[in-house]
């Protein structure tokens, strides 16, 4: 799957309309997302706060970036990562874990789960998810 981000530069991020999900159970969170990846460019088509409401807006939607907070409540987001990335779309979603925890928490969780990567939520930002995205480590 090709990158969905792009740029001339890191200093000029493009998200070429990339359409979004957040999945957070914080509503500040959601809120922080939506200004970030908007001023990127992209449209946040989407939140929701539990692991049935993200497959039926993701089912709905069809996203290109999904961002799940690894920690919603009672439930786990790499729970979530497992239920969005079956099923027959085409192309799979990119899916983003983002959580508050250090990575290092979670780091044999994040390897195994179907998500292209981890960011902790105070460093979540366009150049980030670009970084993310574009990284070598992805297609491996």
């Amino acid at each position: 799957m090709p990158p969905i981000l792009s740029s001339d530069s890191l200093d000029t991020m493009l998200f070429s309309d990339s359409r979004c999900l957040i999945v957070d159970d914080s509503a500040a969170f959601c809120a922080a997302a939506k200004t970030v990846l908007f001023e990127a460019g992209a449209a946040v088509v989407g939140t929701a706060a539990t692991s049935a409401d993200a497959v039926v807006v993701a089912n709905t939607i069809s996203p290109q970036l999904i961002i799940v907070d690894i920690d919603l409540g009672a439930e786990s987001g790499f729970d979530v990562v497992e239920m969005l990335s079956t099923g027959d779309r085409d192309p799979q979603p990119a899916i983003v874990l983002v959580s508050t925890h250090d990575e290092t928490d979670f780091m044999d969780l994040i390897d195994v789960s179907s998500a292209v990567g981890f960011l902790p939520k105070f460093e979540l930002s366009a150049t980030s998810l670009l970084q993310l995205m574009n990284s070598p480590s992805r297609d491996t």
